[in-house]
């Protein structure tokens, strides 16, 4: 779908190089440009003691299907080699910190004179503008702490709980995605590129967007509650006999007298405790333990007959190797299969977030060795065997 599109990408970590990830699944040609040592998350099982496994499957997620190059941007060799690089592209992408690319002269205003072309994607914890535009923020700070996520995401009155890797940078991935291809419809238009510009903060108060737009409008926001003092008591958790479902009930008094059918309890449709949301509000705790207790009585499968013969929304709470057990996920093309890095056959990991029927979206290639395709990209790019030379003397590459 992207076939020509040529992307730079100049990052580590999640957030950017999911966004070039999901390009290069797309189709795009994508160079990534990392420091010599490496992007840190190439070596997460090492540092958490499990480097006796193979890969790394956070970075390899982000990185399948790129072209891997090693040069040292701190050098004006490294920044010269980018720049020759970013001639003829119609993507960059970068999480550098805004203060560091200005120096460097790899900043929007430097690129867009070597390429007026340029669609520019900043990622950022924290915008570009501010205070804190040089502050680092990875997913936990900048899109779960300091959006409202974390609070909004905690019980009133409990500690707080940690997001799992990379949920905010994923997120954040799909956002920079979205903005690039949205410049690029707009460079078809108008013949030049432009900055697009997307942060962890700004992604994370978006994400938030419904209970933020509450807070906004009105001044105020009700906590999280317990379970036990839900504002809707059906819309909720319970445990079945053998598993956790959760109900998501419409707007509106249908699904309080689907409940109640389902759980063969008719009578509490017009009980005086719960005849109304106000009253099912006040009596949330009774309410919650009548309902605890008719789930338990049966397994989720007998569940899921009740509830899909009423039309409930409704789902299992399910672990990441359940999921890979529903032929749902299966059906919905969650999956691809990736090359070993070593050629010795494939693997299945998480697919990019959308599907285009009839295009196939297997990755092209593994992701990249650190470097590995340092020389033959330069080559590409019309770098005599000189210059090259040039680069690894001066330490620009290795």
């Amino acid at each position: 779908m992207l076939e020509g599109i040529k992307v730079i990408e100049m990052a580590t970590y999640i957030a950017a190089p999911g966004a070039g990830g999901i390009l290069a699944d797309w189709g795009a040609d994508v160079v990534k440009i990392e420091p010599l040592a490496g992007c840190p998350m190439r070596y997460t099982m090492r540092n958490v003691g499990a480097e006796h496994l193979k890969g790394s499957p956070i970075f390899d997620l982000d990185n399948r299907g790129k072209k891997g190059l090693a040069i040292d941007t701190s050098k004006p060799e490294g920044v010269a080699a980018v720049k020759r690089l970013v001639k003829d592209a119609d993507v960059f992408i970068t999480n550098v910190r805004p203060g560091g690319l200005e120096r460097a002269g790899l900043d929007y205003e430097s690129l867009k004179q070597v390429n007026p072309r340029l669609v520019y994607a900043s990622v950022t914890g924290y915008g570009l503008e501010g205070a804190d535009r040089d502050r680092p923020g990875f997913d936990i700070a900048a899109f779960y702490a300091r959006s409202g996520v974390g609070w909004l995401q905690t019980v009133k009155g409990k500690e707080p709980v940690t997001l799992r890797t990379g949920i905010g940078d994923h997120t954040t991935s799909m956002a920079t995605v979205g903005g690039i291809l949205a410049a690029l419809v707009e460079r078809q238009k108008t013949g030049t590129g432009r900055l697009v510009e997307a942060s962890l903060l700004r992604a994370g108060i978006y994400a938030a967007g419904s209970d933020t737009a509450v807070q906004l409008r009105y001044g105020k926001l009700g906590s999280t509650k317990s379970r036990h003092e839900a504002l809707m008591p059906i819309s909720n958790f319970f445990q079945t006999k053998d598993t956790w479902i959760v109900i998501v009930p419409r707007q509106g008094t249908v699904d309080w007298t689907a409940v109640c059918r389902a759980i063969g309890r008719p009578e509490l449709e017009t009980d005086e405790r719960f005849d109304n949301p106000k009253k099912r509000r006040a009596n949330a705790a009774e309410l919650v333990d009548i309902l605890d207790a008719a789930f338990a009585a049966h397994d989720v499968e007998y569940w899921r007959a009740k509830l899909d013969a009423e039309d409930i929304i409704w789902a299992p709470l399910m672990r990441p190797a359940d999921v890979f057990a529903d032929p749902q996920a299966h059906a919905a093309g969650a999956y691809v299969t990736v090359p070993e890095e070593d050629g010795s056959g494939t693997y299945l990991a998480p697919a990019s977030p959308i599907r285009f029927p009839g295009y196939d979206d297997t990755p092209k290639s593994a992701s990249p060795a650190l470097g590995q395709h340092t020389l033959e990209t330069l080559q590409a790019a019309g770098f005599t065997d000189a210059e090259i030379a040039a680069l690894r003397s001066s330490g620009a590459i290795s």
